[in-house]
């Protein structure tokens, strides 16, 4: 039974260490399958002037309309060979709308660059060309709708381009569109400093019967993942995103969505697509139950993420209208708390939510404070090594204990060679007569580990971490450091830790143990430098405590 006690205790830490690389490969692995043939960003080059690439000129849906609770009519809107494209710009957006079907084409975040040496060229997250396609549609369906199978309605609108003028706050643009004796006015509503859009239908029946028709809206993507990972960092998840009756924050990769359609119905809600740092979303009527569907369109690789609302009715000789609202910006908290609940959670901190989200706002803090998102970094590690002190001192304690006993344990290993149990028997009788606790280094370490893990997670997620300096060389916190002098430094900590703890008796895990310091760095060298900062801060400060600790207990074995 000591045997196998032993066994355990001396493989423990190798046996973990060895089963996180390897779920790291597994996780690269599956992230390099769906690597992209071309990035994103060579889309940058569509313009509203373009009309070949950026949509379709052709009416015909192909299965992509919703299908509505009742009758849809054949359309009465006549094709048009050239649809407008319309530029529309503010602070906080680059959008390209589709006067066919009032889609949202394209796009780009003037405040977040496509790279940081690029500032000229914003990042762009949504776009239509040969190669990718993501896009936001919407319109109408049912009794009166004007988005069919046979077809959607091309609007017309006054202008081309709009842009928000200097001293201005919001921005209407008007698409119109006749349908018999009822005008149907699509308005897009933009604020200054929102990613929010507001997507109103003003319908104005003149005709004699009643109008009626359902409102949908659906981002349409295919599944290509344009973000590179290094080969043992953790792949951000890419997919739709859902709140349901059941679950808050419900996820779906592609290929789920692939083997089976999702429908469900709520009051509220809202459907998203999710990405590293970015999301767009569609945000129904808070005050009616909306129906969601995740679906694959046909043979094609192209999904799409959608609702539908009520039935809409508008009396003869009066007017009515409805409307949903579209994000398309960052993750940020706050905002996507006031939006809509729970959809904040596409902010995805896994399990460790309720550890990450108090971690970030203390972070967010102490940044609104120093103005440095590095320095908040360390701040948080601080306060967080602060609140831990007394743990870790326990398990330093111990450390030092069982590093005091190694001549001893190793003086043991030499008299009783192979005879394992005996060797057991007496390292147990040691233990008991130094009263150490074998495992009292590990545990309070292991207690800590759920709160370091949820505080990798904040640094993964935060948008606001990418292209923010920290000092000197690191101009980027959200990728590696290019100098790789923050890994090196690492490496070196964590070789200095080692050397504080307890050496392995057994030759073997004791090579093992040397190596992690070399086998570390090199995966580090690709890890975003705020990740490694993070690492680097906190081994600076366990050594540092674990220093102190080490030598009193020294000094007191000395002055006895």
């Amino acid at each position: 039974m000591a045997v196998i006690k032993m066994d355990w205790q001396k493989n423990l830490l190798v046996a973990a260490i060895l089963a996180t690389l390897l779920l790291l490969v597994i996780r690269w692995h599956e992230y390099q399958e769906k690597l992209p043939t071309q990035p994103a960003v060579a889309a940058q080059t569509t313009s509203a002037a373009n009309t070949s690439s950026d949509a379709p000129v052709s009416t015909a849906t192909n299965g992509e309309i919703p299908t509505a609770t009742n009758s849809v009519p054949e359309t009465t809107t006549a094709p048009v060979a050239a649809p407008q494209l319309i530029s529309v710009k503010t602070d906080s957006l680059d959008v390209v709308i589709n006067a066919q079907g009032g889609d949202v084409v394209k796009v780009a975040l003037p405040r977040y660059y496509a790279k940081l040496d690029t500032p000229d060229q914003p990042f762009l997250l949504l776009d239509s060309h040969d190669s990718h396609v993501y896009v936001a549609q919407s319109g109408l369906v049912g009794a009166n709708g004007t988005d069919t199978a046979q077809g959607r309605p091309v609007f017309s609108s006054e202008k081309s381009a709009y842009q928000l003028a200097d001293g201005q706050d919001q921005l209407q643009v008007d698409l119109v569109l006749q349908q018999g004796d009822v005008k149907i006015t699509k308005r897009f509503t933009f604020k200054r400093g929102e990613y929010l859009v507001k997507v109103d239908y003003l319908i104005d029946n003149q005709s004699s019967s009643p109008w009626s028709a359902q409102l949908y809206g659906q981002i349409k993507r295919d599944s290509q993942n344009f973000v590179k990972v290094s080969a043992l960092e953790m792949n951000p998840f890419l997919g739709a995103a859902i709140t349901t009756t059941e679950e808050n924050y419900k996820k779906f990769t592609f290929a789920k969505i692939a083997e089976s359609e999702f429908k469900t119905t709520r009051p509220g809600g809202w459907v998203a697509m999710v990405q590293h740092y970015f999301i767009s979303a569609w945000i129904p009527d808070a005050n009616s139950d909306n129906t969601f569907s995740l679906r694959k369109l046909g043979t094609n690789d192209l999904y799409l993420l959608g609702f539908t609302g009520k039935v809409n009715e508008v009396a003869p000789g009066t007017q009515g209208s409805f409307g949903a609202s579209f994000y398309a910006g960052p993750k940020d908290t706050e905002r996507l708390e006031e939006i809509s609940p729970h959809l904040e959670l596409t902010v995805d901190y896994g399990w460790l939510w309720w550890l990450s989200k108090p971690l970030f706002w203390v972070m967010k803090a102490i940044h609104d404070l120093v103005g440095n998102w590095g320095l908040a970094i360390i701040g948080l590690i601080i306060i967080i090594k602060a609140l831990f002190f007394k743990l870790s001192a326990t398990s330093y304690k111990s450390m030092a204990k069982m590093r005091k006993l190694a001549p001893k344990m190793a003086e043991m290993k030499e008299r009783y060679g192979d005879d394992r149990q005996k060797f057991s028997q007496e390292m147990m009788k040691l233990y008991k007569n130094e009263q150490v606790n074998p495992f009292g280094g590990c545990l309070p370490l292991l207690i800590q580990m759920p709160v370091f893990l949820a505080f990798y997670y904040v640094l993964m997620e935060s948008v606001e971490l990418r292209h923010s300096p920290f000092f000197g060389w690191i101009t980027d916190l959200s990728v590696k450091d290019p100098y790789f002098v923050l890994p090196i430094i690492y490496g070196i900590t964590m070789w200095f830790m080692q050397k504080l703890n307890p050496q392995p008796t057994d030759p073997m895990q004791a090579r093992i143990m040397q190596m992690l310091p070399i086998v570390f760095t090199i995966m580090f060298l690709w890890f975003p430098a705020g990740m490694v900062l993070y690492w680097v801060t906190n081994n600076l400060l366990s050594i540092a405590q674990q220093y102190v600790i080490t030598k009193q207990i020294e000094n007191a074995d000395t002055s006895k």
